[in-house]
């Protein structure tokens, strides 16, 4: 059983990354670019909640290396190619509004999965971390009436 907050499926359209991204990853792995962070992205509406996310040391912050990078990348394209073989239950939450990870991936991995308990929940106007937007306690909530209900299903 999967619960998956504005999953990363990546479209890999752009040639030059997938060729260039396994050779800098073996020459320069912690190689980190400036630019591949959520920096100056709003993933929360809601302003307190991220002054204590960034505020936790736990929290990464800093830009991806370039071995990170392309591992997220090489997942992406592997789970991209072979959604029809996830079985397991499974539900997406994923803001549409989130500019982080696209929510059309989200759709994708609902539509084509094979699961026979899979839902897909899209928040209007939420950003990328749904448990840190005002509405939080809603977004538990489907989550743990979720799991109840497929748990419950998966007892019979």
């Amino acid at each position: 059983m999967q619960v998956l907050r504005s999953p990363v499926l990546l479209h890999l359209g752009l040639l030059l990354l997938e060729a260039v991204a396994p050779i800098f990853s073996l020459i320069v792995p912690k190689f980190q670019f400036k630019g591949a962070n959520k920096r100056g992205i709003p993933v929360s509406r809601d302003p307190a909640a991220l002054l204590a996310k960034y505020s936790d040391p736990l929290v990464y912050t800093v830009p991806i290396r370039v071995r990170t990078g392309h591992e997220i990348l090489r997942i992406s394209s592997y789970l991209l190619h072979n959604l029809k073989k996830v079985t397991v239950p499974f539900v997406v939450l994923h803001g549409t509004a989130d500019r982080v990870t696209d929510p059309l991936a989200s759709q994708e991995l609902y539509t084509e999965a094979a699961s026979r308990h899979k839902d897909l929940r899209l928040y209007e106007g939420f950003l990328h971390d749904l448990l840190f937007e005002p509405e939080r306690d809603e977004i538990a909530a489907d989550i743990i009436g979720w799991m109840d209900r497929t748990l419950g299903l998966q007892a019979v």
